[in-house]
């Protein structure tokens, strides 16, 4: 009897284990906020070329599950500079991308950039990658120079 009841609770453990795990795993608006913070100093500090290479490594600090950046010019031309999560994006054009509602959203998010503010967040539906459904999604974008760092969760 009292092994069933060692059973059972090393069960409920790792059940309890894998359920909080999961929940872990969820980014939050500060979670999404703070990696930018966290890109944005490096930024200022290393510089782009460096900078950019850590952004763009999938295994380095700045890619944490969902969370990863994507970087454009605060030109408007749209311009992949960095992006955490693949790397086949660099260097395209994608100023005229838009969500399945129409939104131009990489158009946005560089207004947005370009704000008196510099940052903020923006909303639209977005492919999520791990589960492969369309999912309301909101980014945080931030300017630093001539440039801005978005980072986006799923809702």
């Amino acid at each position: 009897m009292r092994r069933n009841w060692l059973k059972f609770g090393l069960g409920l453990l790792v059940s309890l284990g894998c359920l909080t795990s999961s929940f872990a795993q969820k980014a939050t608006t500060e979670d999404a906020v703070a990696l930018v913070k966290k890109g944005v100093a490096y930024l200022k500090e290393n510089g782009k070329e460096k900078a950019f290479a850590a952004f763009n490594d999938p295994q380095g600090q700045f890619v944490k599950g969902e969370l990863y950046f994507f970087v454009y010019g605060t030109n408007g031309d749209g311009i992949v500079l960095a992006h955490g999560q693949n790397p086949k994006m660099l260097g395209k054009k994608l100023i005229d991308m838009k969500d399945v509602d129409g939104l131009p959203i990489i158009r946005d998010m560089t207004a947005i950039a370009n704000s008196p503010e510099g940052k903020g967040w923006y909303k639209y539906k977005w492919p999520n990658s791990v589960t492969k459904a369309v999912e309301g999604k909101q980014s945080y974008v931030e300017r630093v120079g001539d440039v801005w760092i978005g980072c986006g969760i799923y809702q």
